[in-house]
């Protein structure tokens, strides 16, 4: 079986004779650029203008994934589902109906066949649907099967679009709604289960930190948004890079990101670890006199429970888990106030107003929430009217601010100084909901699937067998585990993540990429204001780097 991103970028397409394969790829083509910007783009589609379906110096260049494997991580829609209301389940389908590797599966289809494979979670109105159902009648005439045999042809090299897939789908672009929601799932992680914690560790003021870091935000997803309209071609955010900085920024840029991933994947073994062992904590096992104790138990099992996942070639089967952003956000929340309200536990600690030696590791809490940005600039292009982006960005940032401000204030109200390093290990055992808060957090697989997918990428073409790259995924899957054994500590790994990645990618980043591709044209008011969200962003990044760090040393110590 062939790689995931390994295939060979030949497209090999049916026709009745030789002159019609050579006429339809630049037909094909013709009419994908003039319809890119409503006719056969969906959620997670390549931008309309910029080289959706024609080779770049950007998408030619590793990693080549990057847009495909976000998309799944952040698009909405759901093969089969649409009774959530929400395009939270639909990132996989989107994603791999645009992809090379499904392309084979819906090859010599109609895209009224694939049509009805698909549905998005959010109905369009009457209007969308009407004008989907004409776009769909006009290019359906190119997708037909032929009446005969046909021959293949394979197309030049020079006439090839990057991505298999784009042209044949026959959805339009991600709507306000859909763009909204895409943010929304990408920041409401776990993040939101440290919220109160870092109350405890920063004071009530401590929340200031949030919404500061919330505007600031908003501020550079603004900002990346200039730098993708800044030129031709940009996608997504290792292209900016690649604008600003040339290769090297790219490929840096493409490391931080994928190691961010990386280590949000170590945080979802830790977070299982912790919440499972606490729910049956008389778990253990013994093998020839070594004890495992229930945390490593449960570390293990966990592992062996995603490992599987993650080898699948079409991550279309895990759409129903990928409905755990915004859904499982909502849902601890709703089992604070449950408590709270219901069981009677109350809201009667008052706690700190401040408490500054804790604030390092708090900023590196806040951070984390706000680490959505490298998914940013694909929504930006997936949408229908970007001039919309803004107000979609401060939507889906202010809502998510709101949820972690509840979080926060009601979880650390309720349990004060006793406050866990996530609030669920705070829930009784003997609740459903608590079970529930902790299944819907898992999302493992889609997080390690850019990472292992730009992986893929590097492979030798010899070596790109289905075989190798069970090999290979199952290894960073082992290797998550090794670490998250070693440092099973949730929140410093957490403030961690947001002092170092967070603080790069969302604030430091954004602002330097700016400068570089428009300072020409920035004003002195942009310039100042990149200047000091650097200079704030690398503060924060020292020292909550540093807190997080001393922390886990002390822990070792002790």
């Amino acid at each position: 079986m062939k790689s995931l991103l390994g295939e060979e970028r030949s497209f090999i397409i049916e026709s009745d004779d030789d002159d019609g394969d050579e006429e339809d790829p630049a037909h094909r083509e013709d009419d994908a650029g003039d319809g890119s910007s409503s006719d056969s783009s969906s959620c997670g589609t390549p931008r309309g203008g910029g080289g959706g379906s024609q080779p770049n110096s950007y998408t030619n260049q590793w990693p080549q994934s990057y847009r495909q494997s976000i998309d799944i991580l952040s698009n909405v829609q759901s093969p089969s589902l649409g009774f959530l209301g929400t395009p939270t389940l639909s990132r996989l389908s989107n994603s791999f109906l645009n992809s090379s590797f499904l392309n084979t599966s819906f090859r010599g289809k109609t895209p009224e066949i694939v049509s009805s494979l698909v549905k998005p979670l959010i109905r369009p109105t009457t209007s969308d649907e009407q004008q989907q159902h004409e776009d769909i009648r006009k290019k359906s005439s190119q997708y037909l099967l032929p009446s005969r045999k046909p021959s293949l042809q394979q197309i030049p090299e020079d006439r090839k679009p990057v991505v298999v897939g784009h042209e044949a789908s026959p959805y339009q672009q991600c709507s306000y709604t859909q763009g909204a929601m895409n943010g929304i799932n990408v920041l409401c992680g776990v993040g939101i289960l440290s919220t109160p914690y870092a109350i405890k560790q920063g004071g009530w003021l401590g929340l200031v930190i949030l919404v500061v870091f919330a505007l600031l935000a908003w501020y550079t997803g603004v900002l990346l948004r200039r730098c993708l309209d800044s030129k031709e071609g940009l996608q997504t955010y290792p292209d900016i890079g690649h604008a600003a900085f040339g290769t090297t920024g790219r490929i840096a840029i493409s490391i931080i990101l994928y190691v961010e991933l990386y280590a949000c994947c170590i945080e979802y073994l830790i977070l299982e670890s912790d919440n499972l062992s606490k729910l049956f904590p008389n778990v253990h096992l013994n093998i020839g006199g070594l004890t495992i104790n229930s945390h490593v138990f449960f570390a293990i099992l966990t592992t062996l429970v995603v490992m599987p996942t993650t080898w699948l070639r079409d991550l279309t089967c895990l759409s129903y888990i990928s409905a755990g952003g915004v859904v499982a956000s909502i849902l601890v929340v709703m089992c604070l106030c449950w408590i709270g309200v219901v069981d009677h536990v109350g809201f009667e600690n008052k706690g700190t107003a401040l408490n500054l030696p804790g604030i390092p590791i708090a900023i590196g809490l806040y951070g984390y929430c706000y680490s959505g940005h490298g998914v940013f600039p694909n929504i930006y292009s997936s949408l229908k009217n970007r001039n919309q982006f803004p107000s979609i960005l401060f939507t889906c940032i202010g809502f998510s601010t709101i949820l972690f401000t509840a979080a926060a204030v009601m979880g650390y109200k309720m349990f004060g100084e006793a406050t866990e390093s996530q609030f669920t290990l705070n829930l009784p055992e003997n609740l459903v909901v608590s079970k529930i808060a902790v299944w819907a957090t898992v999302t493992y697989a889609l997080t390690i699937t850019p990472l292992a997918m730009s992986l893929e990428e590097l492979l030798p073409r010899s070596q790109q067998k289905y075989s190798n790259i069970i090999i290979l995924r199952s290894a960073l899957v082992v290797s998550t585990l090794i670490i998250a054994l070693s440092v099973p500590f949730f929140a410093l790994v957490m403030a961690l993540i947001g002092s170092l990645f967070a603080m790069l990618v969302t604030y430091i980043l954004p602002c330097a990429c700016f400068l570089a591709i428009l300072k020409a044209k920035a004003t002195w008011y942009q310039t100042a204001t990149c200047s000091f969200i650097i200079a704030v962003g690398v503060t924060c990044a020292c020292v909550g780097t540093y807190s997080s760090l001393s922390g886990i040393v002390q822990n070792y110590a002790t």
